[in-house]
């Protein structure tokens, strides 16, 4: 699954197009090498993404091509939340 397209149905960003923004300015790294929104996902990657002041570190668990609210927080685990 595309980078971008699971960020937007895991729901960690809203819109597939602020995911694709985010991953094309360099602030999105999949196993620690820099990721285009373009990257491909499998499950157990490591994906550090970099909001603002906001560093965020997840697992994937789950690659669904759509789901619901509450299924969305399954498709992922959080390693880490750091502020800068």
């Amino acid at each position: 699954m595309r980078l971008d397209k699971f960020l937007k149905v895991s729901r960690i960003i809203k819109r597939r197009t602020v995911a694709k923004e985010v991953a094309d300015k360099g602030r999105i790294q999949v196993n620690g090498i820099l990721a285009k929104s373009s990257s491909m996902l499998k499950v157990n990657d490591l994906v550090r993404i970099q909001f603002g002041n906001k560093i965020l570190e997840i697992k994937v668990l789950a690659l669904h091509d759509s789901t619901k609210k509450e299924d969305a927080s399954k498709m992922y685990e959080i390693i880490s939340e750091t502020r800068v």
